[in-house]
């Protein structure tokens, strides 16, 4: 169980993206908030859009593809949920509401020894990407939709930043990678050119700039976490494996 296992939340499938832990050694896989909603795919407003309670169950896969979830290889529960947050506080900051992505699943006790923090192919994260992106800074990536069968050759990715606007206070970063993230894809993880992990993925693009990607920045998800999950000491754990950026 790794940044980039498959995760099944009532049928859905998504991603994992990090690992973290807190000051009670917990364990935590995160995955896309919008991985646990109940509407449409195009409830992307987590203030308002339907969602599952925390304390649904999620299991980890390997293998799924269109016609089966693959192998279980986990459990968990969701902990932690920014789009349960948000609505049980009364968010209204309009990008908080947009781009804040994040849920953290607890990870079952008899599977934590299986977790490893590392992203695999690229290794890292480092550390936590604090300063956003510029255009043209290159980006790395691990997806595992099920729509590409279980072909894992194609789950690496390498990708550019198209540059923050400022309206969106450096809440997301709009990228193009070689092949666009899909559904399935949603919650990845994202690394910058220093291995530090710079944000998940969110949304597909398709105005102004069609098949780019939007990430949620990690650092503003992590931060609204801390302060507002009443889970002691989060952080992200770093990964054993170096961070190698091959291709």
């Amino acid at each position: 169980m790794h940044p980039g296992v498959q995760t099944y939340t009532s049928g859905g499938q998504c991603t994992a993206n990090f690992v973290f832990t807190d000051d009670a050694g917990n364990v935590y896989v995160g995955q896309a908030a919008h991985c646990s909603g109940t509407g449409e795919a195009t409830d992307t407003n987590g203030c308002d859009a339907g969602t599952l309670p925390l304390g649904t169950e999620v299991t980890f896969n390997e293998g799924g593809s269109l016609i089966s979830e693959g192998t279980q290889v986990g459990t968990g529960s969701i902990a932690y949920s920014s789009w349960n947050t948000m609505q049980a506080r009364g968010e209204t900051d309009a990008n908080t509401c947009a781009y804040n992505d994040l849920a953290l699943v607890k990870v079952s006790s008899a599977d934590v020894a299986k977790v490893n923090p590392s992203v695999p192919f690229w290794g890292g994260p480092v550390a936590i990407n604090t300063t956003g992106t510029q255009a043209g800074d290159k980006v790395y990536s691990y997806g595992n939709s099920s729509l590409r069968g279980g072909l894992t050759q194609l789950s690496p990715k390498t990708g550019i930043s198209l540059g923050d606007n400022a309206a969106d206070g450096g809440w997301t970063h709009p990228l193009y990678t070689l092949t666009p993230g899909v559904p399935g894809d949603s919650g990845s993880a994202f690394l910058d050119a220093n291995g530090n992990a710079v944000g998940t993925l969110s949304t597909l693009g398709l105005a102004p700039l069609p098949l780019s990607n939007n990430i949620g920045d990690l650092a503003h998800e992590l931060a609204y976490a801390q302060a507002h999950s009443g889970i002691s000491g989060l952080r992200l754990v770093p990964g054993t494996e170096p961070f190698s950026p091959a291709l």
